[in-house]
């Protein structure tokens, strides 16, 4: 795909209810501009899929979509085969709807956990002096904190995702150390938080909290924390947050070993 053709992948998304970020295309083009497939009948664009390489050792397969009128015709695996040829020998992450688990399974995937999306509704507290925009932290820094909590390195993508105008930015800080940082951005409905990556859970409420402080009040607001991490589960109960949607998610290999004790969001479901 162009740049420009992305917008069909993210207009494909929205209508099954995955609620893109109204400025997803550059950051995510970014990533790996040569990721992006389109399958056309007649130049007519039928499905679409996404491959994106972080380097040679790791991948991320997202945007898997046939329109419906076109399902079952086996357009689908001929994308899906494209996206994983692509991929090469690199261990491939996704998140996967969990009706779709067994037939990824036939493609090597593996269950590593399982990431639930909560929706709540934003709210006004008292920012503390300790949160700060994360601008104001050296991009070296944030990258090397990112390193710790995602399978590859990511500057070139992280450096578009945090310099998003619309994108609220905010970074903890304990006695000038980088304790966490996490990002908020106006969707198709309301605003998704991801990252939220932080030392502990304390800062990680705080971030939360400050996060959604930066929005309107009473819009809906997201996060999609790991199963596995019991604080994230928690921190979105605690303020009142309901289960909206699962995904699966899956790699090809050995699950990467990450801090995932310190990921209480995730980025995007369609790029890790």
């Amino acid at each position: 795909m162009s740049k420009e053709e992305i917008g069909i992948a993210i207009t494909w998304a929205c209508a099954e209810g995955w609620n893109l970020g109204l400025h997803d295309i550059s950051p995510f083009y970014e990533a790996d501009n040569n990721g992006f497939f389109l399958g056309s009948i007649e130049n007519k664009p039928v499905g679409c899929i996404s491959a994106v390489s972080y380097g040679k050792g790791f991948g991320f397969i997202g945007f898997y979509i046939v329109r419906p009128e076109f399902r079952g015709r086996g357009y689908g695996i001929k994308l899906w085969r494209h996206a994983i040829g692509y991929m090469g020998e690199r261990n491939i992450g996704l998140d996967g709807v969990l009706a779709q688990q067994e037939n990824y399974k036939k493609s090597g995937f593996k269950l590593a956990y399982r990431n639930i999306r909560f929706e709540g509704i934003a709210r006004n507290f008292k920012i503390p002096s300790h949160i700060v925009s994360l601008l104001t932290v050296p991009f070296e820094t944030v990258v090397a904190y990112d390193d710790r909590l995602f399978p590859a390195s990511r500057p070139r993508f992280l450096n578009l995702w945090i310099n998003v105008p619309a994108h609220i930015c905010l970074a903890a800080l304990d006695n000038e150390r980088l304790a966490g940082f996490g990002v908020i951005r106006p969707c198709q409905k309301g605003f998704k938080i991801g990252p939220l990556f932080a030392d502990n859970p304390e800062f990680a409420q705080d971030l939360f909290c400050s996060l959604i402080s930066h929005v309107p009040s009473h819009k809906c607001v997201y996060l999609d924390t790991p199963e596995v991490n019991t604080e994230a589960v928690g921190l979105a109960g605690k303020y009142g947050m309901a289960r909206v949607f699962e995904t699966a998610r899956m790699y090809t290999k050995t699950e990467p070993k990450i801090e995932i004790e310190k990921l209480f969001g995730v980025t995007s479901f369609e790029l890790g």
